[in-house]
């Protein structure tokens, strides 16, 4: 038997409970060659196409989560699941003896077995460890598939902002940076306008709060004068993306997110 131990966790439980998964289908498979009754080629052609699938689904949702961090090795992540998954689709069991069929699958359930050792430990374990501040993550959901998709696009604009800020070779940079400002004021009132009132139509006992800190949010995105900005305007651009970003993070994990547990 194949054994799951504790190095090969990456601390992702979704991916980690993936990973466990493909050990369980590869020993599930090596205690049913120790039957008498079974049939080898049945297995090995069942066994073939439940592993295709559920590596296929596997890593749609690796790499689906490496996009949404913006994982500098996605890349090379999905070269590897295409590598393997050619590999897997050229091996078939037609033609063949019983013998020859289970030497055939037991070879495929140590290749796949060592496959997944190295590839959990040189790759997977670098999942979630180049995790961008921008990143719209789970962690930020409320269940609320409206106000979830309204926060992502404003890490997506802050972000937007981030990047022309630190585009030196970009001509027009102050023009652009006026108009990703004005995107995030606009957007922002319009965001919170459809907050305030999904939160009055589920009777959220804590609107006003969150209207005072909305309130307090746009009145500052208000004050931001870029005219009067000397020669320190990178810092004082970087820090406005930083406060911009830091209020947005804590005020979804500390106040947006009670509103969908008051659904719940």
């Amino acid at each position: 038997m194949y054994q799951f131990t504790d190095d090969l966790l990456i601390g992702i439980e979704a991916i980690d409970n993936e990973h466990k998964k493909f050990f369980s289908i590869i020993n599930e498979t090596l205690s049913s060659l120790q039957s008498e009754d079974t049939n080898i080629h049945t297995l090995a052609r069942e066994t073939l196409a439940r592993l295709l699938e559920y590596a296929r689904t596997h890593f749609s949702h690796e790499e689906e989560y490496m996009k949404e961090t913006q994982d500098p090795e996605l890349t090379s992540q999905k070269q590897e699941h295409a590598d393997f998954m050619t590999r897997m689709q050229n091996i078939n069991f037609d033609n063949i003896g019983d013998y020859e069929a289970r030497q055939k699958l037991e070879d495929l359930l140590k290749y796949l077995s060592g496959w997944l050792f190295k590839h959990i430990i040189s790759s997977d374990t670098l999942i979630g460890k180049f995790e961008s501040p921008f990143t719209f993550t789970s962690k930020y959901h409320t269940g609320i598939e409206l106000v979830d998709e309204e926060h992502r696009r404003l890490f997506e604009i802050i972000a937007n902002a981030d990047r022309i800020i630190h585009a030196d070779l970009l001509h027009d940079k102050y023009d652009e940076i006026v108009h990703i400002l004005s995107e995030l004021r606009e957007y922002t009132i319009v965001h919170f306008q459809d907050e305030e009132e999904y939160m009055k139509q589920i009777g959220y006992p804590e609107l006003a709060q969150q209207q005072k800190a909305h309130e307090a949010f746009i009145e500052k995105l208000a004050s931001i004068d870029l005219d009067s900005l000397d020669d320190h305007q990178q810092d004082y651009l970087e820090d406005l993306i930083s406060f911009l970003l830091n209020w947005l993070t804590v005020h979804i994990l500390q106040m947006d997110k009670k509103i969908g547990e008051y659904q719940i």
